[in-house]
C-alpha cells in the first residue's frame, strides 16, 4: 500500500513533474519542476521546503528516559539538554555501525527520535525494567525542513522565538493556530530548521510558510536537490555510505564509527563512564588503531576530467546526479586503496566531489590519488587528491 504524508494535498498540487519516489511506504517528490537544479540552488541561495514527513519518530517519555538512552547511544546523551538536540548513532555489541538520528530532548523525561529506517521493536527490546515508554508517533506527526539562507527571516515572520534559535536547539511555537516544534537542523549543510506539526494542521502549515516565503524567491524542493547538498555536506547516507549491521551478510558490509569519520563523538571518552552497547569494542579499535578504512572527501582534478572526455572527441561531463555506487579508488602503483560510495558534481563548487572510503594510510588531506570512471564502455582512471569533509561549510549554519 502506498501512503501519502500529511502534506500531500499540497505536494502533489505543486509536483509539475509527476515523478515520485517511495520513500519509508510513502510518496515522495523527486523533483517539483523540470530542473532540480533550480530547487538546488533554491536552498543555496534562497530557501527551500522539503517535506521529511516519511522519517519515523518515536516519542520517548518517563523517569528512566535518559538512562535508557545514556545505555543505548553512544554519545552522552546526558550532555543534551531540556531544549536541546543531538546527532548520534547506535552500535551493536561488536561496535558496528546500526544507524543514526537526531534526538529532540523536549523536556528533562521526555524525547523525540526521527530514524530513517523502522527500530521501534529493537529498541522496545532494550528496556528491561527501566520506566520508559517508547510510542511510535511516526503517522502522527508532518514534518518539513525549511533549509536555505533566508529561511531564517522567513520563519521568524511565523515565529518570532526562530530569531534566537541557535544551532542544534528546540523550541515550541505557534503558527498561525498551530503548535509546531522547531529545531535549528537540517540535511542540506546550510542555515536551516525542521518543523514538526499535528497531521491535521499540516496544510495550513505548508499553506503559510510557502505564502510568507514566496516573496524571497522559495520553492518546494524534492530529494534530487537534497541529495546533491548532502554530499556537498559531507553528510552520510544510509544504504549507500553505510549499511546497518543488522542486515549485512559480512565484515565488508559492516562499519565501524571510526570508519565513517564519526571519531569526534568518543573525544571524551575517557571521562565518560557510561557502558554504552558497543564501547568496549570501540575503546579497543581506538587504543589499537585497528579502523580498516577512513571516511574522507574526495575532490577530482579538472583539467585531468576534461582531458579524458575531449580525448575521446566529448564534451566534458558535469552531471550533478548523485552517483550512488562503488567508484574505485587507485594509488600511483594503480592498487586499489578504496571507493566512493558518494560522488557528484557539485553546482556551486564547480568541483566532482565524493564522500570516499580510504585506507587509513592513504587518507591525509592533499594525498593523490585516482579515480576509476567508464567513458565509452573504458574505463580510466582520472586524478584526484584526498580532501577534508564537509566540502561546504558556510559560516550561516552555526551562526
Amino acid at each position: 500500500m502506498i501512503r501519502k504524508t500529511p502534506f500531500h494535498p499540497r505536494t502533489s498540487e505543486a509536483n509539475e513533474t509527476g515523478l515520485w519516489s517511495h520513500w519509508s511506504g510513502y510518496l515522495a517528490a523527486d523533483r517539483y519542476q523540470m530542473s532540480d537544479k533550480f530547487e538546488y540552488f533554491a536552498i543555496r541561495n534562497s530557501a527551500a521546503l522539503f517535506d521529511t514527513s516519511p522519517l519515523y519518530k518515536y516519542r520517548l517519555t518517563g523517569p528512566d528516559a535518559e538512562m535508557y538512552l545514556a545505555g543505548v547511544m553512544t554519545r552522552d546523551i546526558r550532555k543534551c539538554q531540556p531544549g536541546q538536540a543531538q546527532y548520534t548513532i547506535w552500535c551493536d555489541d561488536e561496535g558496528w555501525m546500526l544507524e543514526d538520528a537526531v534526538i529532540l530532548r523536549l523536556s528533562p523525561d521526555e524525547y523525540l527520535i526521527t530514524t530513517a529506517e523502522p527500530n521501534l521493536f529493537y529498541f522496545e527490546d532494550l528496556i528491561g525494567r527501566l520506566s520508559v515508554e517508547i510510542m511510535d508517533v511516526s503517522d502522527d506527526y508532518g514534518a518539513l525542513a525549511l533549509q536555505g539562507p533566508h529561511s531564517r527571516r522567513i520563519l521568524e515572520q511565523l515565529a518570532p522565538e526562530v530569531e534566537d534559535l541557535g544551532y542544534f536547539r528546540v523550541i515550541s511555537a505557534k503558527v498561525g493556530d498551530a503548535a509546531v516544534t522547531i529545531s535549528r537542523t537540517g540535511y542540506t549543510g546550510d542555515l536551516g530548521y525542521e518543523i514538526w506539526v499535528d497531521r491535521d494542521d499540516a496544510v495550513q502549515l505548508w499553506d503559510r510558510l510557502l505564502e510568507t516565503a514566496a516573496p524571497h524567491g522559495a520553492v518546494p524542493c524534492g530529494q534530487d536537490a537534497v541529495l546533491i547538498t548532502r554530499i556537498e555536506a559531507g553528510l552520510l547516507l544510509i544504504g549507500v555510505d553505510f549499511h546497518s549491521a543488522r542486515f549485512a551478510w559480512n565484515d565488508d558490509q559492516r562499519a565501524t564509527p571510526l570508519e565513517l569519520g564519526l571519531g569526534w563523538m568518543f573525544r571524551d571518552l575517557a571521562s565518560d563512564d557510561r557502558r554504552f552497547i558497543g564501547r568496549p569494542a570501540i575503546q579497543r579499535e581506538i587504543e589499537e588503531r585497528s579502523s580498516r578504512w577512513a571516511t574522507t572527501g574526495i575532490v577530482v582534478d579538472w583539467q585531468d576530467w576534461s582531458r579524458l572526455h575531449n580525448e575521446r572527441g566529448l564534451i566534458t561531463s558535469k552531471d550533478h546526479t548523485p552517483e550512488h555506487g562503488g567508484m574505485m579508488i587507485y594509488d600511483a602503483n594503480l592498487e586499489r586503496i578504496g571507493y566512493t560510495p558518494s560522488f557528484v558534481y557539485s553546482p556551486i563548487l564547480q568541483r566532482h566531489i565524493g564522500i570516499a572510503r580510504l585506507r587509513p594510510q592513504h587518507s591525509a588531506p592533499g594525498s593523490r590519488v585516482g579515480l576509476e570512471l567508464s567513458i565509452d564502455h573504458r574505463y580510466e582512471v582520472v586524478d584526484a587528491h584526498v580532501s577534508k569533509l564537509p566540502f561546504y561549510d558556510p559560516p550561516r549554519k552555526t551562526a
